[in-house]
């Protein structure tokens, strides 16, 4: 036992099958299965939804984003399920995202991260995500990155879970959820790094470009 407490071993074991959840990449199992390769090899080189979008088309990539939310919501639920608190939930949330991200059985090339976490918090803060996603439409409908959308909800993804928190909605746990969106906010702006480059440089591809950023350069396609 942990600590000698037995609650610790449970918190662990379900913080590790939230990280192990997450290392399974849909991306590169759907687009190896109906293409025949590895989407780390093509586009973006990125195993997520936007890459699978334009390497396989809008099914798949629809299939990748449900699946990936899904493997975030499902290490959150695990731990609903077993009743072992907003501390634990959302740290097998946080484990799910680095989970897809670093995933221990792809080699630790995994994606950006953001199907995960929308899915993860989605099922830990539930109106915040809402909040996030209309913020997300916004941002793209207006430029057409989804880099920058993506970004710019997990900046603002903390504080729309403090300001909610100070307001109430959460109760005791509010630190815990707030300290969790922070980490995965956090997260996904260091994967996306490479875009902010080129959001800088103004030659970051926009939604919509499909199947020709196959042939385009790595380093302009995210």
């Amino acid at each position: 036992m942990i600590g000698g407490d037995p609650s610790w071993v449970t918190g662990g074991g379900l913080i590790a099958a939230g990280y192990l959840l997450g290392s399974i990449s849909f991306s590169y199992l759907i687009v190896r299965v109906l293409l025949g390769i590895d989407i780390r090899t093509v586009g973006s080189g990125n195993p997520g939804a936007t890459n699978v979008l334009r390497v396989a088309g809008k099914g798949p990539a629809l299939l990748a984003f449900a699946l990936d939310a899904g493997k975030g919501a499902a290490g959150v639920a695990l731990a609903r399920w077993l009743d072992a608190g907003v501390a634990v939930a959302a740290l097998a949330g946080v484990a799910a995202v680095v989970g897809h991200m670093w995933p221990l059985y792809f080699g630790l090339r995994g994606g950006k991260g953001v199907a995960t976490a929308a899915g993860t918090l989605a099922l830990l803060v539930p109106l915040a995500t809402a909040i996030a996603l209309v913020l997300f439409i916004a941002v793209v409908a207006w430029k057409r990155w989804v880099s920058l959308g993506s970004v710019v909800v997990a900046a603002a993804f903390p504080l729309i879970v403090a300001g909610l928190g100070l307001a109430g909605l959460y109760g005791a746990g509010r630190w815990w959820l707030t300290a969790a969106s922070a980490a995965i906010g956090g997260l996904v702006v260091v994967k996306h790094r490479a875009n902010l480059v080129r959001l800088r440089a103004g030659n970051e591809p926009k939604l919509g470009r499909g199947r020709a950023a196959l042939e385009a350069p790595e380093e302009s396609v995210e």
